[in-house]
């Protein structure tokens, strides 16, 4: 790859069915949308990476058909003819010339691992400093927004083993309603069980207040994002009030973000994710943060396809003190992929692919089955 440039940048958004509605705070996914990027190399390599946001504009300011858009119109011709080894170089470039973007951002530099780590014969975790762990630890989300659905399937899920821990995602009803739907599921699996609320910043700080408390009571073991994500001091107030952990996610999106909440204690964990960080190296910059601060952490997710989770799989599996474990199930949640070879998930656990790269193939024909025309 000595010498590759890279020669084009093709993009394609791809619609998978999930296998349930999933609810969150700002909208319920019947479908997960990603963009797709796949860049050739002069050499003859191609790396891919994926885009994934959730509920289209409802989530946050970048979108599937956005982020299509700005790479074809503004990265890719941008980045053609640049030095496909230099990723430093590539990135800095990019970030001084395309201003926001973090979701695009991610799946160019993950491309850009993944067609080094194939020419290298090296793993995209190799290409970050090496791995610690080929294996995470993953959770899973009950979000039918039933509770008796909800408690069937956590407790068939921990009766065959695949999984031990559980996300509850809350705040589309009353903070009450909320609150009593997850301290039944939490009796229901029973005190051994981790349960960790994601309320997605539907709360007032008023109200979580109150909502803390009350799941505080109800055992729940970590509390996730529960007011708006502006409101660093508002995160900070609560982290130091109350015993269960609380976690800034959306808040801790860029790594300016982490060194601020940080600064003030604004969470006692952070949930790091490629896509709202800019990419794999955003991470391990977030990470010292963090270690730096005595802040645990949290590997994310956007409930990326494969690609997206095996390449942050790769940089999380290079973090020593992951201390929450990851919540990379969202290959799990779609009705069929769009790779050669699916990640094996058993035992509460992923496992990361060790071959180049990010260790996957496409399946064309599968991305040609989905694909949006």
């Amino acid at each position: 790859m000595r010498g590759a440039r890279i020669e084009q940048i093709e993009t394609l958004i791809v619609d998978l069915p999930t296998i349930r509605p999933h609810h969150l705070s700002m909208a319920v996914m019947r479908q997960q949308t990603m963009v797709l990027v796949r860049l050739f190399c002069s050499d003859g390599i191609e790396g891919i990476g994926e885009a994934t946001t959730i509920g289209g504009l409802s989530y946050g300011d970048e979108f599937p058909e956005g982020m299509k858009f700005t790479i074809d119109t503004y990265i890719a011709p941008l980045l053609v003819g640049k030095a496909a080894t230099s990723i430093n170089a590539v990135m800095a470039e990019l970030e001084h010339q395309v201003q926001g973007n973090n979701f695009a951002k991610s799946a160019i530099e993950t491309a850009l691992l993944d067609a080094q780590g194939k020419h290298l014969g090296v793993p995209v975790a190799e290409l970050l400093g090496g791995a610690v762990t080929h294996t995470l630890p993953v959770l899973w989300t009950l979000a039918s927004g039933d509770t008796a659905k909800d408690v069937e399937e956590a407790q068939e899920l921990l009766a065959n083993g695949r999984h031990n821990t559980f996300k509850l995602k809350i705040g589309r009803n009353d903070w009450k309603v909320d609150v009593r739907h997850v301290a039944a599921i939490k009796e229901a699996v029973g005190p051994d069980v981790k349960v960790t609320v994601d309320v997605n910043q539907a709360w007032t700080e008023s109200i979580a207040k109150q909502g803390i408390a009350q799941l505080q009571d109800a055992g729940i073991d970590l509390i996730e994002q529960p007011i708006v994500k502006t409101n660093f001091e508002g995160l900070a107030r609560l982290t130091q009030y109350f015993r269960v952990p609380i976690m800034a996610d959306e808040a801790v999106a860029t790594v300016s973000d982490a060194f601020k909440l940080a600064r003030i204690g604004g969470g006692s964990v952070f949930a790091l994710k490629i896509s709202k960080a800019g990419g794999l190296s955003n991470i391990k910059k977030q990470a010292a943060i963090a270690q730096g601060a005595g802040i645990s952490l949290y590997g994310g997710t956007m409930l990326e396809g494969t690609v997206g989770t095996v390449a942050s799989a790769h940089v999380f599996s290079t973090l020593p003190n992951l201390d929450w474990g990851t919540e990379l199930f969202g290959p799990l949640l779609l009705t069929d992929d769009i790779v050669k070879t699916r990640i094996s998930y058993g035992n509460g656990k992923l496992e990361i692919p060790q071959g180049p790269g990010l260790g996957i193939e496409l399946d064309m024909n599968q991305v040609e089955k989905y694909k949006r025309r």
